[in-house]
């Protein structure tokens, strides 16, 4: 990547991460509508440290509670018998992050070569979009919007976790298919929201950090260095601007603008991919 290059993945890394129209897509199909080389899954792993400070940032809170809860279920829990609800309700809900993220690292570690070669194609990314579009206007016809994020329950969290590997296939995105999978749940729409962010943690930090290990290793540095940082640090501000915006948007309206938006997308994409203009 040059600088131009750097600072518009960066912008489109952290615009969508975080809306259900997949960062993974926008970040691959950006660069060819410019003729530019496909930065990677490798790079797109690594900006994601981006929007993970963002969510550092924005769940600065909750975070630090349930890792606090996360340590006292290690070093204390002998003296577990005396823990408060409040406690209790962190702890299961430290673990069952941890937990939730065991499907996506096993998938992710047994697929890595197919992920980030053959599953990276233009017909690949536009039908996922499609799919994942038709899945969530299900589960918005289908859903109660009743349930809080305090009514979260273990089996919510496995559920919602194992939903999450599919985001390893490009188009998917992950907060669409961990959202997607909270609205079946009876979630409200801001909470299966709240919970993605918070369950993407895990992940998003250890894929991260492996792929710029291994980005390293392979001889990066110098200027392509000092870019892909650029475009980690764009993608973090812009980053938080889509948090805060997703979650006050779905406070009071569904998320049917990003379903017509990734059918519109996908479509698109695979039109101009059968006709050979992008590839």
């Amino acid at each position: 990547m040059d600088l131009v290059q750097a600072v518009v993945i960066g912008l489109v890394q952290g615009l969508t991460e975080f809306l259900p129209i997949s960062s993974t897509a926008h970040v691959r199909i950006i660069p060819s509508l410019f003729h530019w080389h496909d930065p990677g899954a490798a790079v797109t792993a690594v900006t994601q440290l981006g929007t993970l400070a963002a969510v550092l940032l924005f769940f600065r809170h909750e975070l630090l509670r349930l890792l606090r809860a996360g340590l006292i279920s290690v070093f204390r829990y002998p003296h577990r018998r005396q823990w408060n609800e409040a406690l209790r309700a962190d702890v299961r809900l430290s673990w069952s992050i941890v937990l939730g993220t065991v499907p996506i690292a096993v998938f992710g570690l047994l697929f890595k070569q197919a992920i980030e070669k053959d599953l990276r194609s233009l017909t690949v990314i536009g039908t996922s979009l499609i799919v994942l579009a038709v899945l969530l206007a299900i589960a918005e016809l289908a859903a109660r919007h009743r349930r809080p994020f305090e009514r979260i329950g273990f089996v919510d969290t496995q559920a919602i976790g194992l939903a999450q590997a599919m985001a390893l296939v490009p188009g998917v995105s992950r907060s669409g298919v961990t959202i997607t999978a909270g609205l079946f749940l009876g979630l409200t729409r801001e909470s299966a929201a709240r919970f993605s962010f918070l369950l993407s943690v895990p992940a998003v930090l250890a894929s991260g950090m492996f792929e710029l290990v291994d980005l390293i290793e392979t001889g990066l540095a110098g200027e392509g260095l000092v870019h892909l940082i650029l475009a980690t640090l764009v993608a973090a501000v812009t980053g938080y601007a889509s948090i805060a915006f997703l979650l006050r948007w779905l406070q009071t309206r569904s998320t049917f603008v990003f379903i017509v938006y990734r059918i519109a997308l996908g479509s698109l994409i695979l039109g101009l991919s059968a006709q050979g203009l992008i590839r």
